[in-house]
C-alpha cells in the first residue's frame, strides 16, 4: 500500500470512497455531486486528501482535512474532517497509516495541531485516535449552529 496526495486529477478514485463515506453518516449517495465537491476542494486547493492505495492501484481509503488557524498560538491548525477505509480493507493498517501521513503532514507545515471529532458511539476510530496520541477535550464545549435562511425582505 501506499499513500499518495491527491490532485484533482485522482477525482474519480475518491469518489466512491466518498460516497461510501457519507452513505455511513445517513446521507443519501450522490455521486455526481460527491465529484463536483471534491473537484471544487482540491482545484482550489481548499483541502488536502490523503488517498490510500493497494499494490494493484485500487483506492482503499482516504482522509481529507481543512486548513484552519489558530489565533492564540497564531499558527496553522489542520481540522482532520473525513477518515474513511473500505470496509473490506479494514483492520489491515490502512487508516494507521494515512493518519500517519497527516502527522507529517502537521510537522510539514509547522501546524499547532491537528484537530478532529467523531461520534461518541465510534468506539473503533476513538480507540485508533487514541492510540495515536490524541486527546479528548475535556476543557471545552462545542457547540454547533444551523443558521436557517433568512426570508427575502419585502420592497
Amino acid at each position: 500500500m501506499k499513500v499518495i496526495q491527491a490532485q484533482p486529477a485522482h477525482v474519480e478514485l475518491v469518489v466512491p470512497l466518498f460516497d461510501q463515506y457519507r452513505q455511513f453518516y445517513q446521507q443519501p449517495s450522490d455521486m455526481a455531486e460527491a465529484r463536483r465537491f471534491l473537484g471544487e476542494r482540491l482545484s482550489q486547493g481548499q483541502s488536502v486528501i490523503f488517498l490510500a492505495l493497494a499494490d494493484n492501484g485500487a483506492a482503499v481509503g482516504f482522509t481529507q482535512l481543512y486548513p484552519s488557524f489558530s489565533s492564540t498560538s497564531m499558527k496553522r491548525l489542520w481540522i482532520l474532517n473525513d477518515l474513511y477505509v473500505a470496509p473490506e480493507q479494514r483492520n489491515r493498517g490502512v487508516a494507521r497509516t494515512l493518519m500517519e501521513r497527516v502527522r507529517q503532514l502537521a510537522v510539514e507545515t509547522q501546524a499547532e495541531g491537528l484537530t478532529l471529532e467523531t461520534a461518541t458511539d465510534n468506539w473503533a476510530a476513538q480507540a485508533l485516535y487514541e492510540s495515536l496520541g490524541y486527546k479528548r477535550d475535556e476543557a471545552f464545549y462545542r457547540y454547533n449552529l444551523i443558521p436557517a435562511p433568512v426570508a427575502p425582505k419585502k420592497k
